[in-house]
């Protein structure tokens, strides 16, 4: 058998140890990456919607549910939150303010070029576990549409843009912190 100089025990020793302390600064090191941008205590994990009723001078029929199912349906895809009907440690509640329909851009014959309509939502955000982060806020969001055409005619689509942009706003508000 082969005896082994000094200087090669050594460095055996030596690269043994830190294939050691590299292998357990790895395992105790916990990175966490969310490519959403979620930041939600793992304390959390209840969440309940209300209904959001239509409180506009104008109502238009569907936009209640059609809401309250889109903000739900953002949670729940977005989170790992538990959807309760009770009240959950986050919940939201409000009521849709605004339904409006205005024009934007009058032409030389002062007849409207462009028509805007316009959709505003209160939200109240409650975190019973970081009520530093609690939320009474209004969202609006408007779409332009061309003043030939007819509301009813793109009505469906203009709704569905500006339900997913408030959305989109009230989720980063309570869930992303940037």
């Amino acid at each position: 058998m082969r005896k082994l100089s000094m200087t090669k025990k050594i460095r055996i020793s030596f690269t043994w140890l830190m294939i050691v302390l590299l292998s357990q600064l790895f395992t105790a090191c916990k990175v966490s990456y969310s490519f959403s941008g979620v930041n939600i205590s793992p304390e959390i994990t209840t969440v309940s919607v209300d209904y959001f009723p239509n409180r506009a001078p104008v109502v238009q029929a569907q936009l209640s549910q059609l809401f309250t199912d889109a903000l739900i349906d953002k949670i729940q895809a977005n989170t790992s939150l538990e959807l309760i009907s009770g009240t959950g440690q986050v919940s939201f509640s409000g009521e849709i303010r605004n339904y409006a329909t205005k024009p934007t851009a009058i032409t030389g014959q002062e007849t409207a070029a462009r028509n805007r309509l316009t959709i505003s939502v209160k939200v109240v955000y409650t975190n019973s576990v970081q009520p530093d982060l609690d939320f009474d806020s209004s969202f609006s969001r408007y779409e332009d549409y061309d003043s030939s055409q007819n509301l009813a005619d793109v009505e469906n689509e203009l709704i569905d843009l500006i339900v997913e942009s408030i959305v989109e706003d009230i989720f980063n508000k309570a869930f992303v912190n940037w």
